[in-house]
């Protein structure tokens, strides 16, 4: 592994990386490596040193393996040979690079010696240094994803990040390689910050603390964008904070009023072009306050009315909600870990005759109503002594409500039996709390008026719109039932000429003929898997309706063949 008669660089036969470069150099040394170091490398060697020692590992079988070892060693002449495509090609029959990696090679390889050590040592290595060890590839390959749908506006898929990096980089604002690394560098500090909750502002770290509890990463884009304006200037921190209190607010009230998810990336990744720099905040606001579509921030009314209804118990949320009713303006603030959630009218479906007794004679329909709403949850560290006692039992157990210092148990201390109305009357008080803690946007109407588009009433139209009959009015209500229970963000709108149904925008439209309906599929005639040959590319074509893919409706039974394919252009909107 090293050449006893060189030095330097030169005495080692192997290198890696900066990040296992010292810990290989230590092993081959037999240097002492500290105490707690983190390592893959040191992981391996201590996993194969254990084998050898207690002989799991037999000498002819290391020696054996020795042998099997392939060495590739490749000199490239800078002018004629591509590094990356020759990079690209030799990891392409291997393990899959992430990513990261490919990005970092093809940021690197194509820069002169003295300019590459320049920008890995100053700009990538400490950008690396950011991400935690043992998850650093995997959060890695998300923060450009994130930086470039950031950049773009628009969600890289998955598995195309590195493409869309190249394509970002040859049309990016930098005029260097030094420039644009630079940049990185500077957004995977906010970045990091956010994922790893680090900040020396408490208020920014349990805001961070909140994003991740609430798994919230579909928001990275845009708080890199508005992290980036508060380090410019542009904004305070109490902007910079209320911004993502907001963001919070508006993923907790969607989460508790059970609207779907799977518009919210593109929300937030387009959600920087609605910034106006001279109105920032009221911008902002602005857009959350005016949804009416898929993309709505409850109201207060509609929030309220999920919070004191909904099955928060059964939510992943639950600990998040639970903790933060707890500890709103609480100066002393709990560590909910170190509790369970208590069912006050318990669980077990054959209560016993005092619950029954306090509960009426309708007690069954009661807990099945109840039993897992916010009313009729709280927190103690006697879960298991308190089981399915009577409700004043519990009260005046040891450990017990009485004895309870959460705030969560201050109203149940007021009270002798538990039943149906103490039940919705706490709900109404946890819910007026909630209200506070996860505002809705204060705008005036002076502010709110710039950001409001007069429309002329537009003409309304209907199925009766459309030159129908019996059979092709059958065809549409068919085909219309199963497109609108893909998703209940599915919005249906009658045009003059078509129906559309859209999320972000149109991906399918349907025209109403004679004797059959003829469907637009708003994607490439490419990008369409068509076992059955059914679409027509109208590529350039004139057509009602958007997209380059139309099919026919003619017979009910075909319709399980066209829904496969209006299915491919919603899950290329979903995704």
């Amino acid at each position: 592994m090293k050449n006893e008669y060189e030095s330097g660089d030169e005495r080692y036969k192997l290198l890696l990386t900066q990040t296992d470069r010292d810990i290989l150099i230590s092993l081959v040394e037999r240097k002492p490596i500290p105490e707690g170091t983190i390592s893959r490398l040191l992981n391996n060697y201590d996993f194969f040193a254990g084998k050898i020692k207690d002989m799991d590992l037999t000498p002819a079988e290391v020696y054996e393996s020795i042998g099997k070892l392939q060495i590739v060693n490749i000199t490239l002449d800078r002018a004629v040979d591509d590094a990356q495509a020759i990079f690209e090609s030799l990891n392409s029959t291997g393990k899959e690079l992430s990513e990261s990696d490919l990005i970092r090679n093809y940021v690197l390889m194509g820069l002169e010696s003295t300019e590459q050590s320049y920008v890995y040592e100053h700009y990538w290595r400490p950008m690396e240094l950011l991400f935690s060890y043992e998850t650093q590839e995997s959060v890695m390959d998300r923060f450009f994803r994130d930086y470039l749908t950031m950049k773009i506006t628009r969600i890289p898929k998955q598995n195309r990040v590195y493409e869309e990096f190249k394509l970002y980089h040859l049309n990016c604002e930098f005029g260097s390689v030094r420039e644009l690394c630079q940049d990185i560098l500077t957004f995977a500090k906010y970045y990091t910050d956010m994922v790893f909750r680090r900040s020396d502002n408490k208020v920014l770290k349990r805001l961070y603390d909140d994003i991740n509890d609430l798994r919230m990463d579909v928001s990275y884009p845009f708080l890199l964008k508005v992290h980036d304006d508060f380090a410019n200037g542009i904004i305070s921190e109490e902007n910079l904070e209320e911004i993502i209190g907001l963001c919070i607010s508006y993923v907790l009230r969607r989460n508790i009023c059970d609207i779907p998810t799977n518009s919210l990336n593109k929300t937030f990744a387009t959600l920087r072009n609605e910034i106006k720099s001279d109105d920032y905040m009221n911008s902002i606001k602005a857009f959350f306050v005016l949804r009416d579509d898929y993309k709505e921030f409850p109201s207060d009314d509609k929030f309220k009315k999920a919070f004191m209804t909904r099955d928060i118990y059964n939510m992943r949320a639950r600990n998040f909600i639970l903790s933060h009713l707890e500890n709103y303006g609480n100066k002393a603030p709990i560590i909910i870990e170190n509790y369970t959630i208590e069912h006050i009218m318990p669980q077990n479906s054959n209560l016993g005759v005092e619950w029954q007794t306090e509960l009426g004679a309708n007690w069954k329909e009661v807990q099945k109503t109840y039993l897992h709403t916010i009313g009729n949850l709280t927190l103690t560290g006697y879960n298991s002594e308190m089981s399915d006692k009577p409700f004043m039992s519990k009260m005046n157990m040891e450990g017990g409500f009485k004895q309870s210092a959460l705030r969560l148990n201050s109203y149940l201390v007021t009270l002798t039996e538990w039943n149906e109305a103490h039940i919705k009357e706490r709900a109404e008080q946890l819910a007026k709390k909630a209200l506070q803690i996860w505002s809705y946007p204060e705008m005036s109407d002076e502010e709110l008026a710039p950001y409001q588009v007069v429309e002329k009433p537009a003409q309304r139209y209907s199925l009766e719109t459309y030159d129908t009959n019996a059979f092709t009015k059958m065809l549409f209500e068919t085909l219309d039932k199963r497109i609108m229970n893909l998703s209940p963000s599915v919005k249906r709108e009658f045009k003059k000429l078509y129906i559309a149904y859209k999320l972000d925008t149109n991906f399918v439209d349907i025209v109403i003929q004679k004797q059959r309906l003829r469907i637009s599929v708003n994607m490439k005639f490419a990008d369409i898997f068509d076992p059955n040959g059914i679409c027509r590319d109208i590529t350039g074509l004139g057509r009602w309706g958007n997209g380059d893919v139309e099919l026919f409706l003619d017979h009910t039974s075909e319709i399980d063949q066209v829904m496969e394919i209006i299915e491919q252009s919603y899950n290329a909107q979903v995704d």
